[in-house]
This record gives C-alpha cells, structure tokens and sequence, in this order.
C-alpha cells in the first residue's frame, strides 16, 4: 500500500517509519554498496600526517581493507564491524590513531541540484541528504517529498521542517533510502494515483541509472 502523509495524519504515518538515532545507527547492517570510511592520523614519517581512505562491501559481503586484507561483513551490524576492523589495525600498527565512520549508500533524485548516490556516515538527516544534492531546485515542491524505505512509500510535507514548525519530523536516513524531490506540477492536483505514478517512475529510473555492481 502507499502511504501519503500529510500535515493532519503525520504522527500517525511516522509510525511506520524507523526514527534513527546516532545510537541506533550503529546497529545498522552494511550491504553490498555500503562502505567504511578509514582516517588514520599519525602515520608515516611525517608528524601529524592524515591518510584516509573508502573502501566498500562487494556484492559478496566482503571489504577489501589495506593492509589488513578480506574482512567478512555479510550479516554483522556495524558496531561489530567496527570492533573487527579496531583489531585488525590495532595489531598491525603502533600509537596510530584510527578513526572509522560508516557510509550508507543514499539515493537523492528528482528536482536536486545533483541527482545520484550519497553517502551518508551516520549522523545526517533526510534534509541534510537533499542539500549535499545540491539543494532543491527552483521547481521542487519540498511541500511533497517521496521517500522509499524497502516496503514503505512515504510521501510528506518537508516544508514544515524548514520552516521550523515541526523540526521533529526530520530523521536519520538509512541504509538503502530513496529520497526524491517532486515537481510543483506533479502533485498539483493532490490526486493519490499521481504520487503511485511518480513512485513507479522513480523505481524504473532507478533500475537504469544506478544498478548495484
């Protein structure tokens, strides 16, 4: 089913919705097409030299790290993950330190300044997403923003967010989330079989811009 979310039902749609916290993000599970972000300070034989690196989980859920070589991550939430890579680099260097972050591969299409695949590292929101798109275009309708999350097909009204009246409402976004700024055109008419049309739309665009590799 697809579920519209307007300004009078919006307590009552969120509540399908997974509300992410920085806490709960490390619970999260890395998918193929997820990564880690690895930033190591003190290396080298220069003083406060900074090395960092993406390295993604491959269609068979393995990481290819430097050094440390093939780390399984099929299955494991990140926090394990993290534990796992600590160990690996804790054994192979001396007083360096390692500073590890998730990326959560995030879809922003429609009316952005940048269409395509983001990454995020756990701590940004859904409008967070859309300005490092970009931002919105001058024919976005931020009053309607689609957002796919596995099963559900969210529709709702982020200009209360901007305008600060319902800041709560924006979230963390999640491993796999398709953000897609309308058209002012497209929802001109409130018509519900409009927004499955968009939706349909956005899935076979998907499909044939960015395949997972």
């Amino acid at each position: 089913e697809f579920g519209v979310f307007v300004r009078k039902h919006s307590l009552i749609v969120f509540s399908f919705l997974i509300i992410l916290t920085p806490q709960l993000i490390s619970a999260q599970k890395l998918i193929p097409g997820d990564g880690v972000r690895l930033t190591f300070y003190n290396v080298g034989e220069g003083e406060g030299e900074v090395i960092s690196g993406d390295y993604f989980v491959q269609q068979e859920g393995i990481i290819q790290l430097p050094y440390a070589g093939i780390l399984n991550a099929t299955d494991k939430e990140y926090k394990l993950l993290k534990s796992e890579i600590l160990v690996k680099y804790d054994s192979l260097f001396r007083d360096v330190e390692l500073i590890i972050s998730p990326l959560y591969r995030i879809k922003v299409l429609g009316e952005v300044g940048a269409p395509g695949v983001y990454y995020a590292t756990g701590v940004e929101k859904l409008l967070d997403m859309i300005a490092i798109a970009g931002g919105e275009t001058q024919d976005s309708d931020m009053g309607e923003i689609l957002l796919v999350r596995k099963e559900e097909r969210i529709v709702f009204d982020a200009e209360e967010i901007m305008e600060g009246s319902n800041e709560i409402l924006d979230f963390f976004v999640k491993s796999g989330d398709i953000i897609f700024v309308t058209r002012k055109w497209w929802v001109a008419g409130q018509n519900a079989a409009f927004l499955i049309t968009a939706a349909a739309f956005l899935v076979t665009t998907i499909a044939i811009i960015t395949p997972l590799n």
